[in-house]
C-alpha cells in the first residue's frame, strides 16, 4: 500500500548531488547546534537488541519489529524501532550525571510503516536523552526543551540557506503549544489528522501536548507506548511544510516515566505483564534516573529544510514499483 501528494509543475530546488551535499550540511549544522545548547555528547548507539528484554521501543504497540536468530549468541535479536528506551539505561550505565545528556544516530526498519511522502520503511533519526530533577518534571521545562530544538532546527535553515539562497523558506520559531484534549475542543467534527493540518496550517510551528491517553471523546490523539513519555508530560513537534502543503512532525518527545506514572500507564494499557522485565523493574525501584528525550527525525528535516516534496528524494529506502514509476512521472526524484 501507497499514497503519493505530488504537485503541479514540482522541479527540486537542488539536482541530485546538490542535494547529498546540502544533506550533510542540514546533519552536520543541526547535530552542532542542539548537541551545544543542550550539552549532549555523542554516543554509539545499536542496531539490534535482544529479542524479549523490553528494550526495543513498542512505538503504537502493533508494529512488529524485524526479528532473526544469531547462531551464535544463542538468541534472537531484533532491528531496533527507536531507542527511547535504551538510552534512558545508558544515560545510568555511563555515569551521566543530572543536567547531562547524550544523543546518537538512530537507524531503525519498521517494516509496518506506509509508504507515501513522509513515512518510509527506513527510519533514521536523532535519539536523544538529558537526566533531570524531579523539580523539572513539569509542562514549563518541557517547553523550554521544545524551544531550544524549534531554535537549532530554525539556525539550520539559516545556515543552508546563505548557501543555497534559492532554499527561500523559513522556520517560524515562536511554538504554539496546546494540548491535544484543547485541539479536540477547537476542532470538535474533525479527525485528529485533520485537527494537526488546521493547527499547523495557522500558527506554523506547533507542539501538541499530552499524547497517549484517552481525549473526552474517547480516543486518542495517537497512539504511544505507555512505558517511556509520560503522557501528561509529552509531545509532537509538528512545522508547517509549504512544498508539501501540510503539516510535518519532526520530533516526538517527553518527560519520560517515573515510577508512578509508568504504573498507571501500564495499567491504561493492559500492559502490566511488562513490569517483568529489567528495564521496567528499573523504572519502579527508581534506579533509574529521570530524563528528558525523544527522536529528531534526520529525513524529514532534511526534507523540511531543503524543501523536498518527497521523504525519498532525501534518503535512500525501498520503495513499491507503484510508488516509484509515480515518483517519476511526477518530476520527483528518488534516490
Amino acid at each position: 500500500m501507497y499514497s503519493l501528494k505530488t504537485a503541479e509543475g514540482y522541479v527540486p530546488k537542488l539536482n541530485r548531488r546538490e542535494t547529498e551535499k546540502a544533506i550533510k550540511i542540514v546533519k552536520d549544522g543541526f547535530q552542532k547546534y542542539f548537541s551545544e545548547s543542550m550539552k549532549l555528547e555523542r554516543i554509539s548507539a545499536p542496531v539490534m537488541v535482544r529479542a524479549g528484554n523490553g528494550i526495543n521501543d513498542d512505538l503504537n504497540g502493533v508494529e512488529r519489529p524485524v526479528s532473526f536468530d544469531v547462531p551464535a549468541a544463542g538468541f534472537d535479536v531484533e532491528i531496533v524501532q527507536s531507542l527511547a528506551k535504551w538510552k534512558r539505561l545508558a544515560l545510568h550505565e555511563y555515569g551521566f550525571k543530572t543536567g547531562e545528556g547524550l544523543y546518537t544516530d538512530m537507524n531503525a526498519i519498521r517494516r509496518d510503516d506506509s509508504m507515501d511522502n513522509l513515512h518510509s520503511v527506513y527510519v533514521d533519526q536523532w535519539d536523544w536523552e538529558r537526566i533531570i530533577s524531579a523539580e523539572k518534571r513539569t509542562s514549563e521545562y518541557l517547553h523550554t526543551v521544545v524551544v531550544t530544538v524549534v531554535n537549532a532546527i530554525a539556525d539550520t535553515k539559516e545556515h543552508v540557506k546563505s548557501l543555497y539562497p534559492c532554499l527561500n523558506g523559513s522556520i517560524k520559531r515562536d511554538v504554539f503549544f496546546i494540548t491535544s484534549e484543547e485541539l479536540l475542543a477547537l476542532y470538535p467534527g474533525l479527525s485528529a489528522k485533520e485537527r494537526e493540518y488546521e493547527i499547523t496550517k495557522k500558527h506554523k510551528t506547533v507542539f501538541i501536548e499530552r499524547i497517549g491517553g484517552l481525549l473526552s471523546n474517547g480516543t486518542k490523539h495517537d497512539g504511544r507506548a505507555p512505558d517511556y513519555d509520560d503522557w501528561q508530560l509529552n509531545g509532537d513537534i509538528l512545522f508547517w511544510h509549504d512544498t508539501l502543503g501540510e503539516p510535518i512532525e519532526i520530533s516526538s518527545m517527553g518527560i519520560r516515566v517515573d515510577a508512578k506514572s509508568l504504573k498507571s500507564q501500564l495499567i491504561a494499557a493492559n500492559a502490566t505483564s511488562r513490569e517483568k522485565y529489567p528495564y521496567h523493574r528499573a523504572i519502579l525501584c527508581g534506579e533509574l534516573p529521570l530524563t528528558v528525550g525523544g527522536g529528531i527525525g534526520q529525513s524529514r528535516l532534511c526534507m523540511l529544510l531543503l524543501e523536498k516534496l518527497h521523504i525519498g528524494e532525501v534518503q535512500v529506502s525501498v520503495w513499491n514499483d507503484e510508488m516509484l514509476k509515480a515518483c517519476k512521472a511526477a518530476g520527483i526524484p528518488v534516490l
